[in-house]
């Protein structure tokens, strides 16, 4: 090592090498472990590491949408299966998040035969997905 004017050591010769080596190892390391975890890793002009965020494309699953539906005092509800669904923005249904599903239950407690004053789904028949189904036909009793 060599002192410089400013009282700042230099590193010369094979230290110098061989952090050169450590740092490209470090980087090559991040490099690698970000594509073994599906991460994409940038490094920057002046050097510095920036992770980006992955971009996950959901395949679209099955139309999903109730056949018949309820007015809750508060939206429209419907039941597909065991999930429940809600009428969101632009007539779409939405899954029903906890704190929607938890009013809904507590409504459901004093109508507990609002299945049988469900409104027959002939006119929201479209996913989240943008996706539009017909409507089921009168003979399709499942």
């Amino acid at each position: 090592m060599k002192n410089s004017k400013y009282g700042v050591r230099k590193v010369t010769g094979m230290k110098s090498f061989k952090m050169r080596t450590k740092l490209q190892t470090v980087l090559m390391s991040l490099a690698t472990g970000g594509l073994v975890t599906g991460c994409t890793i940038t490094i920057q002009p002046n050097g510095a590491v920036a992770p980006q965020p992955a971009v996950i494309v959901e395949e679209p699953g099955p139309v999903m949408f109730p056949e018949t539906y309820v007015w809750d005092g508060y939206e429209y509800v419907g039941v597909v299966g065991d999930r429940y669904f809600y009428l969101g923005p632009g007539n779409v249904w939405l899954v029903c998040e906890p704190f929607r599903l938890e009013r809904f239950h507590g409504w459901e407690r004093y109508h507990q035969d609002w299945r049988e004053h469900a409104i027959r789904n002939t006119r929201y028949r479209v996913d989240r997905n943008g996706r539009r189904a017909p409507p089921k036909k009168e003979h399709d009793e499942h």
